[in-house]
């Protein structure tokens, strides 16, 4: 029915009744789908609408009132009687108009709507109205009718009292209690006793009229939260007094196996958790994640609790399940005022976790700098490098610029690298912290590290390799003014040229700039076919594999420039390559493959000329005065600026003037 009816928000403006004749009109003329829209279900009922689940946090509703019936002009309208729901075959959906009246909606198995209406509503008894209304001469004359029967709930497990407790009716309590003292302790479907009820809504008076008339004070609910706990939920201060003083158990553990401790602490009420702890709460016990009381309150931030906790003797060190102290909880969750005073109190700051972290690690992991600051000077630079990873990691796999900055300032070993247990959960092997940053292409942090003394080519696979990933020329340049070797390998995928060229060969600025600062580009002419046809490309990973063994160096499989260079996603860029690499060597010759790419477009005849042997001279010298000097000094020479500028291939030739 959802599709039928899903559009009844441009319809607003109509009456019920208006929009329920056109969307009984729209069933008649349209043929229904059989399957119904997944986010109204439809409702298979074999018997009477269920009853109204009436929780502590869902009053009992009030039913007051019928609908007006409807009256259809269709000449063919469904039945004006609602089918039977033991005996009809069919389904029933349900779904809310634009006016948001609630409507039930009969159909056949084939689609075919049968009965459509605004949904049945029950009428309120007479004693449960008396009793939310508060009518206590009403309730009062009820009781002594003899068909009334207080035993009977008129929904799940609510009974009056129920209802009482709820509405905070406490008068009404009594006569009721009066009359049938044997409901005291009766539960509702979802376990609670009116005493649950009466705690649950902080209604006081109730709770004390119960209490007079001695009601059970532990009674749990299905959770196996009793009334205490549930009042220190509430943070009422003097129903928890009262139920204390009524013998209410004080360590009654839930089903989490939280205490009224627990609760309490978590919710900041210092004057329940010294009640608490008067009556013989124990600060010690834990619950189902090995967490004490005062562990709770560091978790929310809870400073009152926690003094008090710790003032009873509570271990400020004690160790949850996970081995997180009250300092990591207070760390993790940000809690400046709580790590404050957990170090005030000597709070033991390089206990670590069982993940091995210690709480400047998660201090770091959040990006707050104020607790990175009040934690560096008591973490042991010898407990971090035991745990397999810095914070430094942390701050910049997650961009916290200013807790790298000041982790660098406190002197954390930029060049860190991650444990091989750590490094095993990064698919890249990535261990340095600048090799985060540089994937995260955050220049900032690179630069922030990069001057602090940071090794570019610590990682397997170098940042340089990432920045051109990239595509971003100021990291590599960042990264090259910073001593990154341009001609590194890597050592899982062997090249006969640097691997960097990879993923710099679709950008020829960056390509331009790594030649210009060292790159070698002889090593991408040398082919061991020369002349000779060249074994077909193996364009798949079951080609490459299933030849694997063909082609190795050294007992490992090499891959050489003209088959990366062949790759469909390369391959158009092949000319304005070789041509910028011929800049940059003497006399070479072209192998058979890529003479094949430069014959494959006219326009790149005039690389192969450029290629022709001999080279010009002024080619050769050029190579000769950077091969002597060193391209970093090139520009340090005394000769005129045009020559400069041809040595450093910035121009296309010699001017001296």
């Amino acid at each position: 029915m959802a599709a039928y009816f899903e559009d009844y928000s441009l319809y607003s403006n109509l009456s019920d009744e208006e929009l329920l004749q056109l969307a009984i009109e729209r069933s008649l003329t349209e043929s229904p789908p059989v399957n119904h829209s997944s986010h109204n279900p439809p409702v298979n009922h074999s018997s009477h609408n269920p009853p109204v689940n009436h929780s502590s946090h869902n009053p009992p509703v009030n039913h007051s009132s019928h609908n007006p019936p409807v009256s259809y002009s269709s000449h063919n309208p469904p039945s004006e009687e609602a089918p039977d729901p033991k005996t009809f075959d069919g389904t029933v959906s349900r779904f809310m108009t634009g006016a948001g009246k609630s409507m039930v909606a009969y159909r056949r198995p084939d689609g075919r709507l049968v009965h459509i209406a605004p949904e049945p509503v029950e009428e309120e008894e007479p004693l449960f109205k008396a009793v939310r209304v508060g009518d206590v001469s009403r309730v009062k004359a009820l009781t002594k009718v003899q068909e009334t029967n207080l035993m009977l709930p008129s929904k799940p497990g609510w009974l009056a009292i129920h209802q009482a407790a709820w509405y905070g009716q406490d008068n009404c309590l009594r006569v009721l209690l009066s009359a049938q003292p044997g409901m005291i302790n009766k539960r509702t479907e979802c376990g609670e006793t009116a005493l649950m009820v009466a705690v649950s809504k902080d209604q006081l008076p109730c709770v004390q009229v119960l209490l007079e008339k001695g009601c059970d004070t532990n009674t749990p609910n299905y959770d196996k939260e009793t009334p205490l706990y549930k009042a220190c939920e509430r943070s009422s201060a003097a129903i928890v007094a009262a139920l204390l003083n009524h013998g209410a158990v004080v360590n009654t553990p839930c089903i989490w196996s939280f205490t009224a401790l627990h609760e309490a602490a978590s919710r900041n009420n210092a004057e329940i958790c010294e009640m608490l702890l008067k009556a013989g709460a124990k600060h010690t016990l834990l619950n189902m994640y090995g967490i004490t009381p005062l562990f709770t309150a560091a978790q929310s931030g809870q400073l009152a609790s926690l003094c008090l906790l710790l003032k009873h003797g509570a271990d400020i060190n004690s160790q949850a399940a996970d081995g997180a102290t009250a300092l990591y909880e207070a760390a993790k969750n940000g809690h400046d005022h709580i790590v404050e005073f957990l170090l005030s109190q000597n709070a033991d700051a390089n206990k670590p976790g069982k993940s091995g972290f210690l709480p400047l690690h998660v201090a770091a992991q959040r990006g707050s700098y104020s607790i990175i600051s009040m934690l560096i000077s008591v973490t042991s630079k010898t407990r971090v490098r035991r745990a397999g990873i810095s914070p430094l990691h942390l701050a910049a796999e997650l961009n916290r610029d200013n807790v790298l900055e000041a982790l660098i300032k406190a002197g954390f070993d930029v060049n860190a690298q991650l444990s091989e247990e750590r490094l095993r959960l990064y698919q890249d092997r990535r261990s340095t912290p600048l090799y985060f940053s540089v994937i995260n292409n955050n220049i900032h942090a690179a630069g922030m590290l990069l001057a602090a003394g940071a090794d570019p080519n610590l990682d397997m696979l170098k940042p340089l390799m990432v920045a051109a990933r990239h595509n971003s020329l100021q990291t590599v340049t960042l990264l090259v003014e910073h001593g990154a070797d341009v001609n590194a390998s890597i050592p899982t995928h062997l090249t006969t040229f640097p691997a960097v060229y990879m993923f710099s060969m679709k950008n020829l600025p960056m390509f331009k700039y790594l030649l210009d600062h060292g790159g070698h580009a002889l090593s991408c002419f040398n082919c061991v076919y020369g002349n000779r046809p060249h074994p077909p490309i193996k364009t798949t990973r079951s080609e490459r594999d299933s030849n694997r063994f063909s082609e190795l160096q050294g007992g490992v499989q090499v891959t050489k420039f003209c088959e990366m260079i062949s790759a469909p996603s390369i391959s158009r860029w092949a000319g304005p390559i070789i041509d910028v690499l011929l800049d940059y060597v003497g006399h070479v010759t072209l192998c058979s493959r890529l003479m094949e790419h430069l014959d494959s477009y006219s326009e790149w005849s005039v690389i192969k000329e450029k290629a022709a042997l001999p080279r010009p001279l002024l080619q050769l010298c050029r190579l000769q005065v950077q091969r002597l000097v060193g391209c970093r000094r090139l520009k340090k020479l005394p000769l005129p600026g045009g020559l400069i500028r041809f040595l450093q291939h910035q121009e296309g030739s010699v001017d001296v003037c």
